[in-house]
């Protein structure tokens, strides 16, 4: 099976600098390769910028800093540097290099209004439906995450063309798994686990467990459960029908990749 790649977007600050990080660790386990991109925009008015602010560094500079990050990292990559908006440099550099994951950093409260991480995430998932994943502030560091919380909302759901980069993913990390299903009123959770094996997500995975969690805000659910130390990152499902609608940044999703102290991975679904 060929080697997996991993496209992290960087604009060399602190939050780009964290996802990198944690790409890091994630390639060594499965054996991928990275791919930095770098976009140079020309406006801080660029509506799908991700961190608002511009680097402002020269070409040269920009050569010279993607060099050093390169060379310092423990895997192998590579950088590639793209102009004008963050949106097209993305969806052709998706085209092109078929990435398992892309990863990009979610910037403190502080440097980013929570709308515009939200619009970030909802352009990728929406033109470049990627399984994606968004690194939180809380995060330093490579470690590997080996217990995996999977929100679902026990509807049946299929992967796609997603299905072997995802299950590859999930496999390569030898993770444990917590199915997790928000309800308003307690429910037989087989239907949920089942939603999930049906999937093959779960193939190889070290052990299953399966958490019910009575709520009427499932994010609120989602993200009370993520706060437990005994879980390392958090995955998530995006229908292509919440997406695509106008009320996503009021959706689960969005809520817990704006909120969540965990990584956070989105698998775009059916």
């Amino acid at each position: 099976m060929k080697a997996p790649t991993l496209l992290v977007l960087t604009d060399f600050f602190p939050a780009a600098g964290r996802a990198l990080d944690y790409a890091a660790g994630l390639a060594a386990p499965l054996g991928a390769q990275l791919v930095l991109l770098h976009v140079r925009r020309d406006s801080l008015l660029d509506p799908d910028a991700l961190t608002g602010k511009l680097a402002n560094l020269s070409p040269p500079a920009v050569k010279l800093a993607l060099t050093r990050l390169t060379e310092d990292l423990p895997v192998p990559a590579v950088a590639e540097v793209s102009h004008g908006r963050v949106l097209p440099a993305v969806l052709d550099a998706v085209s092109r290099l078929q990435p398992a994951l892309v990863v990009l950093g979610r910037p403190d409260r502080e440097e980013l209004p929570d709308e515009l991480t939200s619009t970030t995430a909802l352009d990728l998932l929406q033109n470049a439906p990627s399984p994606l994943l968004v690194v939180p502030p809380s995060r330093s560091g490579s470690s590997v995450p080996r217990r995996l919380l999977l929100a679902v909302d026990g509807e049946p759901f299929t992967l796609g063309e997603f299905a072997g980069p995802a299950r590859q993913l999930l496999s390569g990390l030898q993770a444990e798994l917590t199915v997790l299903h928000c309800a308003p009123e307690a429910r037989d959770s087989a239907a949920a686990l089942d939603a999930a094996t049906q999937t093959g997500l779960t193939a190889e995975m070290t052990k299953i467990h399966v958490l019910q969690v009575v709520t009427d805000n499932p994010a609120d659910g989602i993200l009370t459960t993520a706060q437990s130390s005994d879980y390392d990152a958090v995955v998530m499902l995006a229908r292509r029908r919440s997406v695509l609608g106008r009320l996503f940044h009021r959706s689960v999703t969005a809520q817990v990749l704006l909120h969540c102290s965990l990584p956070v991975l989105v698998l775009p679904v059916e």
